[in-house]
């Protein structure tokens, strides 16, 4: 197949990936990267709002439990199964025409969610919105590699990106509060309208177009194949984590599994690859992307711990339980913000395995949390896990971004954004079943005394231990509660132990491999 490459012109030469690094990056390049950074923000507060209109949408539209967890499940389904293939797109086509037309598409589903009628309705909207949505990630992440070919640049703009991706997360439950007590549930789809208008309008004028590879097609059965691989991995795992039919799950996942061979298999045979296989023969490329993954697994793990503890042993209601990870929000904006100057300082190599070291002394904090006391550990050992996360978050992007040939950019961006779904889909069903195991052998001297269907409830979570005290006399409720908030506890710790291991493990192979850059 003969490939023929289109170069746009249209824009400015200060801005392409061809030009020269200036040591100050132009007030064209900022005005670029604001646009870049306003589409992290608005993807993350469409996630974030949704969890606090979901009570009240459910209820006007009927949800079941069901289509509510597939109100909130679909979008990140169908994100994770088409990032791969639209960074592919992206980089065939080109990432400023695959982002504004994505930009769109995003704004025309996100208006017609907000006015559905019917659970279903709500669903398959919120199914084109994760199309959509798997177009912006892998078009802006290119675009600034585009933007900023002076890698201390990239690095700076990576960490703007990662901080409105994360601001958006510190200040959507309070945009969606304000929303919600003054209109009604729509109004949180409708906040991505006028964004996306602004993207489109301003995009236009000051994006530039990545060098488009128009001769080569995307490999349809590639795509197929990757959506066969990606839906039924992250189903099987959230539904091992949600409690779900076990055996369900696991199927799910060995069918996922089996197609991820054929689709590897598909890849290196084929002239013009879904995904360059090449790319992980290089050590940074492949260490980088791991320690995302690992970063992903851990931090979705212990969050997911930390905040039920938050609620269920330290006594807290959801609005006391957000206001406690309020100072964690701010550091994850502190780290996103400080990693290209703590970069400039030490390098990458010594940066990286800095923020891993930190999440690690973070975690061992929490591993001194008991069911008596602990809130400060736990809320200031989330703080110290916040801010180092961010250092290697935002590193090894660059990194990976460097690792790879300029045309591959969106393709990176899309895998970096899909091993972070994996992460996350992992953590909270393996670190939680993790949880879940240390937490029935602690609880099962207890239940093995006070056999009955109420211990039996109890051994299901510290949830099920909760509501089932509440049917005992006020003693023996107290004693149960008791030692399955200790049990709790003792998982939380172990959680956090294996998770802190595998941050310090992660920070000497950054240190070994990346020792060069």
């Amino acid at each position: 197949m003969t490939t023929t490459t289109e170069t746009q012109t249209a824009q400015p030469p200060t801005i392409g990936a061809t030009s020269a690094p200036a040591s100050t990056p132009s007030r064209r390049q900022w005005l670029a990267l604001g646009v870049l950074a306003l589409t992290a923000l608005l993807l993350s507060l469409d996630v974030s709002v949704l969890y606090l209109a979901l009570p009240e949408l459910s209820a006007d539209l009927g949800a079941s439990t069901t289509q509510q967890l597939w109100m909130l499940d679909i979008y990140s389904f169908v994100l994770a199964g088409f990032l791969v293939t639209m960074g592919a797109v992206g980089d065939r086509i080109g990432r400023k025409r695959l982002l504004l037309g994505g930009a769109v598409a995003f704004g025309v589903a996100s208006a017609a969610a907000a006015y559905a009628t019917s659970p279903g309705q709500l669903i398959f909207w919120r199914a084109v919105l994760g199309i959509a949505g798997a177009t912006l990630t892998p078009s802006t992440m290119g675009l600034i590699r585009t933007i900023f070919s002076d890698e201390k640049q990239m690095m700076t703009a990576i960490g703007v990106w990662y901080s409105c991706f994360m601001g958006g997360m510190a200040v959507g439950p309070l945009v969606g509060g304000v929303l919600l007590a003054h209109f009604w549930w729509g109004s949180a789809f409708l906040l991505g309208v006028p964004f996306m208008v602004l993207l489109v309008v301003v995009g236009r004028r000051v994006l530039p177009e990545s060098e488009r590879h128009a001769g080569t097609r995307v490999d349809v059965a590639s795509s197929v194949l990757s959506l066969a691989t990606t839906l039924p991995v992250i189903y099987g795992f959230k539904e091992i984590a949600r409690g779900g039919n076990t055996t369900v799950a696991l199927s799910t996942g060995s069918v996922g599994l089996a197609m991820a061979i054929v689709f590897v298999r598909r890849q290196r045979r084929i002239a013009n690859p879904l995904v360059d296989l090449a790319l992980f023969r290089s050590r940074a490329f492949s260490t980088a992307l791991a320690i995302m993954l690992v970063g992903g697994v851990v931090m979705a793990g212990v969050s997911f711990l930390g905040s039920q503890w938050l609620q269920l042993v330290a006594g807290l209601s959801p609005l006391g339980a957000g206001l406690w990870m309020l100072p964690a929000n701010i550091a994850l904006l502190l780290g996103s913000s400080t990693s290209a100057r703590i970069a400039a300082r030490l390098g990458t190599a010594r940066s990286m395995a800095f923020g891993l070291l930190v999440c690690a002394a973070g975690l061992t904090l929490y591993t001194q949390v008991g069911a008596a006391s602990g809130l400060g550990l736990l809320v200031f050992g989330m703080c110290l896990t916040s801010f180092g996360i961010m250092v290697p978050s935002t590193l090894t992007m660059g990194v990976m971004m460097q690792s790879a040939p300029p045309e591959r950019a969106g393709s990176v961006a899309s895998m970096s954004e899909t091993s972070a779904e994996f992460g996350i889909a992992v953590g909270v069903a393996g670190l939680g079943s993790l949880a879940t195991f240390v937490y029935r052998g602690q609880l099962g001297p207890y239940a093995a005394g006070h056999v009955s269907d109420t211990t039996t409830a109890a051994l299901d979570s510290l949830a099920g231990a909760v509501q089932a005290a509440s049917t005992l006399p006020a003693a023996a409720a107290r004693e149960l509660v008791a030692a399955a908030e200790a049990a709790f506890s003792t998982s939380l710790d172990v959680v956090a132990g294996v998770g802190a291991a595998m941050f310090v493990v992660c920070a000497v192979a950054a240190l070994r491999v990346l020792r060069n850059r």
